[in-house]
């Protein structure tokens, strides 16, 4: 089969060819029609959570997919071949399979039934992006008539996350350059990075501060606006998070969020997107072969929504 994967330690991503891996107990191998990408892929690529959990090579990228399953391993009883599926390669040691390829095998906890009203470009799209805003959102309880900042929302967790806060009844401010998209997806506010220090920037609107903060944005706790919550306030995040005392002298609660794509959160979605009550905001479609051009894109924080890419398979 056709995959995009890191031949060995240290070395490049490319495509290549790879036998299809065999299916094992508690999982599914599914022909995959489309794959997510995600800043997580980059990660991988880069060997940088190789010091966390061992990595065995030859190693695929890609964490999501939707295709068609082609066989189970034993005590998986929610899926059968044939089935339309979505769902995710947990990070889990070893880290070595993936779904930037014709076939992959995900653990059955996290393949779920895909909508049929929902594409397989669609269902790709949904499963860490979609589970990791549910899981900021949560963290941060906001309250109809409260003020949230996204902060990194024109990617793919930030185009859930928007939705999610904006039909909750809470007045989203979103950071980005592509302000009709975002004020399209829910939020009230759309500011610009390039146009000064994001929290100078919220201030100047919003005096009193935000409620909270969903922050998908950075390479460094500094990153994160603090000085733009009020006291009080919460902030989750995705990224790097302050040291502790940077939270207690701002007078904030900082979560870090580790997502879980599990089926009993990623069902639900899917069901919400079939209905039209969750937007599937896809930025690109690409090939297999472009994949890795995609990944740089994303590398280079340049990415608007979700980047999927389908395979004629």
């Amino acid at each position: 089969m056709r995959a995009i994967h890191v031949p060995a330690a240290g070395e490049q991503p490319q495509v290549g060819d790879l036998p299809v891996p065999a299916v094992a107990d508690g999982s599914v191998l599914i022909r995959v029609k489309a794959a997510a990408l995600n800043p997580v892929d980059n990660a991988i690529a880069a060997g940088y959570l190789a010091g966390m959990l061992p990595h065995e090579y030859p190693l695929v990228l890609g964490r999501d997919a939707a295709g068609v399953v082609e066989a189970v391993g034993a005590g998986v009883e929610h899926v059968k071949p044939g089935d339309e599926v979505f769902g995710h390669v947990l990070l889990a040691p070893p880290v070595q399979a993936g779904t930037l390829a014709e076939y992959a095998v995900l653990p059955a906890a996290a393949v779920a039934i895909k909508p049929a009203a929902l594409s397989f470009v669609e269902a790709a799209a949904l499963p860490l992006a979609a589970a990791a805003a549910v899981q900021a959102v949560d963290a941060i309880e906001a309250k109809p008539g409260q003020t949230v900042l996204v902060n990194g929302a024109s990617g793919g967790v930030g185009s859930y996350a928007v939705q999610l806060l904006a039909a909750g009844g809470v007045t989203v401010i979103a950071t980005g350059s592509d302000t009709g998209r975002l004020t399209g997806l829910g939020a009230t506010t759309v500011v610009d990075r390039a146009a000064g220090p994001i929290a100078e920037q919220v201030l100047a609107a919003y005096p009193g501060g935000v409620d909270a903060v969903v922050n998908l944005f950075g390479h460094s706790a500094d990153d994160i606006p603090l000085a733009a919550v009020r006291r009080g306030g919460k902030v989750s995040a995705l990224t790097q998070v302050p040291e502790a005392d940077a939270g207690t002298a701002a007078g904030v609660t900082v979560t870090p969020i580790m997502a879980a794509a599990v089926r009993e959160v990623t069902g639900p979605l899917a069901e919400q997107a079939a209905a039209g009550t969750l937007k599937v905001d896809v930025g690109s479609v690409i090939t297999l072969d472009q994949a890795l051009d995609g990944l740089a894109t994303i590398a280079a924080g340049h990415a608007k929504g979700k980047t999927v890419v389908t395979l004629d398979n």
